[in-house]
């Protein structure tokens, strides 16, 4: 039996995706050749990327509004410095709300002026800022959506006229937003969308060209652009696997019906957590993340035991992340409902049985 997969990522993917890209290893639209051992320029290929692209950018409303979808390499980490390169001309605003936020500052002030307009480091990143005022003058203001490790998520964006840049890795494809309010978002898609190995780069094309310096090919999103993610040969495997999982999403009804579910399965997760008097949640109770559910036992004493009887129940990746300890359900879109559940049970078992 198949474990409940609570892993902040790689993730858990839908059952049905993984069975068509194992066959596609092994043998790709009845070839008789494996997926990824063929030309990533071959029409089965391009066909591929021009679909997961296709798909992207209709699930988010994007078709057709002057966005281009990019499947690149080198994970969020790499769009930390990317994104800076190709937009930050003379100075920028970040909200820090976390690990990937500082980093994507650290990155960002090798090319300019950096404002921190806002920070949550000083309760340790439990919550997200709000009240925080944007300088119309920066060249972007940079957020990240959700926060894997802390477990909180941003309910609203400021109002802000300029372009909005969006580290969205952990909450990609999970709710409905107004997407055009963005400028650039990225994502890894290994917390939501399929294995590590690539990004999804979603950018809206007159953002681009505007900073004096010259940028590398590799880092210039208007080369990849020009080459449809074919300037260099692509992690053929991811790209196809987030393909299949952007079509499963479709077919389940796209972001509107998954939102629904992922709801239901916070709000079981949190509903225990706040009732059972063995548990406490770490993340503000307003910026709770629907998709990383943060929390610790009250008294430690139970750590072993709990530990044991989660492990017994098949349940997999609970521990929590060594900056907030603890536990970290992270209940990403094909996580379903019923491991929830069963964590849920166990949970209240400890409570029985303390």
């Amino acid at each position: 039996m198949k474990k409940h997969n609570f892993s902040a990522g790689p993730c858990i993917l839908p059952e049905s995706v993984l069975e068509k890209a194992s066959q596609a290893v092994i043998d790709f639209n009845n070839n008789n050749l494996s997926l990824i051992e063929i030309s990533h320029r071959s029409k089965p290929f391009v066909d591929v990327m021009d679909k997961a692209q296709a798909l992207a950018l209709e699930l988010l409303g994007l078709e057709n509004k002057g966005y281009k979808a990019l499947f690149l390499q080198g994970g969020a980490s790499t769009q930390f410095l990317m994104s800076a390169y190709n937009l930050l001309q003379n100075k920028a605003a970040y909200l820090n709300t976390g690990t990937w936020s500082t980093k994507a500052i650290k990155e960002a002030k090798l090319f300019g002026e950096i404002i921190e307009v806002a920070s949550s480091k000083d309760r340790n990143f439990n919550y997200i800022p709000k009240g925080y005022n944007i300088p119309v003058d920066v060249d972007y203001f940079h957020c990240t959506s959700n926060n894997t490790i802390f477990g909180t998520q941003m309910k609203e964006f400021p109002a802000f006229d300029g372009v909005v840049v969006c580290d969205m890795s952990s909450d990609i494809f999970s709710r409905q937003l107004d997407f055009t309010k963005f400028g650039l978002i990225y994502a890894g898609a290994q917390k939501n969308m399929g294995p590590a190995g690539t990004t999804l780069v979603v950018v809206r094309e007159d953002i681009l060209g505007k900073v004096e310096r010259a940028i590398p090919s590799m880092l210039d999103y208007q080369v990849h652009i020009g080459k449809d993610s074919m300037f260099n040969t692509p992690p053929v495997f991811p790209v196809y696997t987030s393909m299949l999982t952007l079509e499963w999403l479709k077919e389940l009804g796209g972001i509107q019906f998954i939102e629904e579910v992922n709801n239901k399965k916070a709000k079981l997760m949190y509903e225990e957590i706040d009732r059972n008097p063995l548990f406490t949640g770490f993340a503000a109770v307003e910026d709770r993340s629907t998709m990383n559910a943060t929390f610790n036992l009250v008294d430690d004493a139970h750590k072993e035991r709990f530990d044991s009887m989660w492990k017994e129940a098949n349940i997999n990746g609970l521990n929590g992340h060594r900056s907030v300890g603890g536990y970290r359900a992270s209940m990403y879109n094909a996580l379903p409902l019923y491991s929830v559940q069963a964590l849920v049970d166990v949970m209240q078992e400890l409570e029985r049985t303390a």
